[in-house]
């Protein structure tokens, strides 16, 4: 069984876009982590404390940053989307 050819790639106008998009959600699940890290390092005991449905403030927090990881991954990508299609379909377009 044969495949297709490769798909050929072109030049991504809207990678520099992209990559600002990643480094500032990077930066912004860095804090949030950071603040995980900071409470267990300054007050373990706090995060024993019980916030919601008899869960304590370790696994609320974890589960958080889990969800905000996945939630961060698909603005990402409808952001980037977004930018491919404008910034990349302009230069296909004939003059």
């Amino acid at each position: 069984m044969d495949h297709g050819p490769a798909v050929e790639l072109g030049q991504d106008n809207a990678s520099d876009i992209k990559a600002r998009i990643g480094l500032v959600l990077f930066v912004i699940y860095g804090l949030v982590y950071a603040g995980f890290v900071v409470i267990n390092t300054v007050s373990p005991k706090t995060m024993s404390e019980t916030i919601i449905f008899d869960l304590n403030l370790a696994v609320v927090y974890g589960f958080g940053l889990i969800m905000l990881a996945i939630v961060m991954g698909l603005i990402y990508n409808a952001i980037c989307t977004r930018y491919e299609k404008r910034l990349n379909t302009e230069e296909s377009e004939p003059s």
